[in-house]
């Protein structure tokens, strides 16, 4: 029963937990920590989590577990773990609407990646689909279209949203050599490798607020332990145009919590690069083509 239960409404599930991620800027923000900190307790609570889940559901012990793919997932999760460390220092220096928007540039690096590292073919139409998101990612940076001046505290938020990006993309496409590990397993994996990583650089010196623990527990077991389990649940049964079009509701959220939490509204340049984004990443995903391109096919 359990079982068939958790096999139904797998868009629901999806929509939900993107929605759940969509919040994490604010609980970033409300904890008051700084971006390392934060990201070790994150680690901390999604471990705590995500191996109860594990064993609960008999998905540990495991003993099919092979080193090399413990490895792999190792190495994928001190991508992970510096890419969440870079989108929580982007929120503070630029804001939560542009960190995630430009965060969501990281489909196209999957690709930049796999062409240029993997051999894998890269087509005309996904250049273009690219070239019109990379566009996007600058009016969507609010360096262009803006009456002040753009700060360089601004500019390094920035920089530091393309790197999270980037730093995803590779733990992406690490994570794609696993073969069958449970995708659970390999996030607990990579909060564990968070731990050891980040204990030494963590602040624990200031005492922290009874508030910003709830804070901090929930950015670890909602934002990374419930919302992986439920993402990762939904992805075998659903299709690719469906995935590609709920995963907006990410930044969608980000973009109404910013505004109304923090009194950021989105311009018209910002809103304008989402959208260009936006159709890139699936025209990208859904193998779009030009209406000049099947014609010359033809």
């Amino acid at each position: 029963m359990a079982e068939s239960l958790s096999n139904r409404f797998p868009a629901a599930r999806l929509a939900i937990a993107m929605a759940i991620i969509g919040t994490v800027g604010a609980f970033a923000m409300e904890s008051g920590l700084d971006p390392i900190t934060i990201v070790f307790w994150r680690c901390v609570f999604a471990t705590v989590f995500l191996a109860a889940w594990c064993v609960m559901r008999g998905y540990l012990p495991d003993r099919s577990l092979l080193w090399p793919r413990l490895a792999r997932a190792a190495l994928g999760g001190i991508c992970m773990v510096l890419s969440w460390v870079a989108f929580f220092a982007g929120f503070r220096m630029t804001s939560i609407a542009t960190t995630t928007i430009v965060y969501h540039i990281q489909p196209f690096f999957v690709v930049l990646i796999g062409a240029t590292l993997l051999k894998e073919r890269i087509t005309p139409d996904q250049i273009i689909w690219m070239l019109g998101a990379f566009l996007g990612v600058v009016l969507a940076s609010g360096l262009v279209g803006v009456a002040a001046p753009v700060s360089t505290i601004w500019i390094a938020g920035i920089l530091m949203s393309l790197g999270a990006a980037m730093l995803y993309a590779v733990a992406t496409i690490l994570a794609k050599g696993l073969g069958e590990q449970r995708p659970e397993i390999t996030i607990l994996c990579q909060a564990v490798v968070g731990i050891f990583m980040l204990a030494p650089f963590a602040n624990f010196s200031e005492h922290i607020p009874l508030a910003s623990w709830g804070w901090l527990a929930s950015i670890g077991i909602l934002h990374t332990g419930i919302a992986y389990v439920l993402i990762y649940s939904a992805y075998p049964k659903l299709s690719i145009p469906v995935i590609g079009v709920l995963t907006f509701i990410y930044p969608i959220v980000a973009i109404i919590v910013d505004w109304a939490i923090y009194a950021h509204p989105l311009g018209m340049p910002q809103a304008a690069g989402m959208l260009l984004i936006a159709v890139g990443t699936l025209g990208v995903r859904l193998g779009w083509q030009f209406p000049w391109r099947r014609i010359l096919a033809a």
